[in-house]
């Protein structure tokens, strides 16, 4: 079943979806959940952007029913390198579905037509994330490796670095079953 999603950009009254994604199970690869306070701080950071990048509130395009998160922002490299970074989050009531990869796959379309300073759109899930690396295969994304990368700060971990062509040239994203 290939279900379609559609990407809203993040409201003020979007916050529900960030404490329904601030549980255990679903940031055990993030550093675990959120303070309250660090929550209320990100809301706004995804209301009030104003730097390159966008926050998307993802719904499934038939129902209008929110299933997680999406986005996209710089992402700023200890070799003073700039390039795009997504992340994203699926409520555990429509996981599994390939939701998630509907997700990323527009999300490279949405930086793909807005065109921008960067060639590149890379996700970083840990190593042990299978769930989000088998994400990033099936939007279309190339393993390049391993990286060690902090995130909480001060919380070191070995990710894999996938990405993917957004320049106004590349071709668009295959799905992969």
């Amino acid at each position: 079943m290939n279900e379609e999603v559609r990407l809203v950009s993040w409201s003020d009254g979007d916050f529900w979806v960030l404490e329904a994604c601030n549980t255990p199970a679903m940031t055990a690869d993030l550093g675990g959940p959120e303070s309250a306070e660090k929550l209320a701080d990100r809301h706004q950071r995804y209301v009030n952007m104003t730097g390159p990048g966008q926050v998307y509130r993802v719904e499934l395009a038939a129902t209008g029913e929110t299933i997680g998160t999406i986005g996209y922002w710089e992402h700023h490299k200890d070799d003073g390198e700039t390039e795009w970074e997504t992340g994203w989050a699926v409520l555990p009531a429509f996981q599994g579905r390939g939701l998630a990869a509907a997700a990323a796959r527009a999300v490279i379309e949405v930086v793909r037509a807005a065109g921008g300073p960067h060639r590149t759109l890379h996700a970083y899930p840990r190593v042990a994330n299978g769930a989000s690396n088998a994400v990033c295969r099936k939007a279309g994304f190339q393993l390049a490796g391993e990286v060690s990368l902090e995130y909480p700060k001060g919380h070191w971990d070995t990710s894999h670095d996938w990405w993917v062509d957004v320049s106004a040239t590349a071709r668009p994203t295959a799905a992969t079953p």
